[in-house]
């Protein structure tokens, strides 16, 4: 079974809402980006990735009819599985649809495969997941 494990946020200052959450809920900061999809900062609660992301582009936001890099809300999540191939067959069969691929190298811990449901909602799928620790590594 998948397991929920990534929430992204659009957000216009990752810095500053990064120690909104840091300092009211007790998250605790696990790493930083700095690509040229997104500027951001990722929490975590031990079990749960939140990305706070401040997109460059609309383009890269995938969200152009909906404010671009400018909308500010929930952006996507992602699920933790066993195997991303298996899944996006799954995904396609079912009326899914994929929408990228980031980053370029497809062993790290942060890789994942970005697909729209039916109805457009943007969802990530990695085999590796993401960081719940500080200085976790594969």
């Amino acid at each position: 079974m998948a397991k929920l494990k990534h929430i992204a946020l659009s957000v216009q200052d990752p810095e500053k809402t990064a120690k909104f959450y840091e300092e009211v809920f007790g998250l605790t900061r696990v790493g930083t980006t700095e690509s040229v999809l997104a500027s951001g900062v990722y929490l975590s609660d031990g079990e749960i990735n939140i990305a706070l992301l401040n997109y460059k582009t609309d383009e890269m936001s995938g969200m152009a009819a909906a404010g671009g890099k400018n909308f500010v809300g929930t952006h996507h999540f992602g699920f933790q599985v066993e195997d991303a191939q298996a899944v996006k067959d799954k995904v396609e069969a079912h009326g899914g649809s994929f929408f990228m691929d980031l980053p370029a190298l497809k062993d790290t811990l942060y890789y994942e495969e970005k697909y729209r449901d039916p109805e457009g909602v943007i969802f990530d799928v990695s085999q590796h997941g993401w960081a719940t620790r500080p200085g976790q590594e594969k």
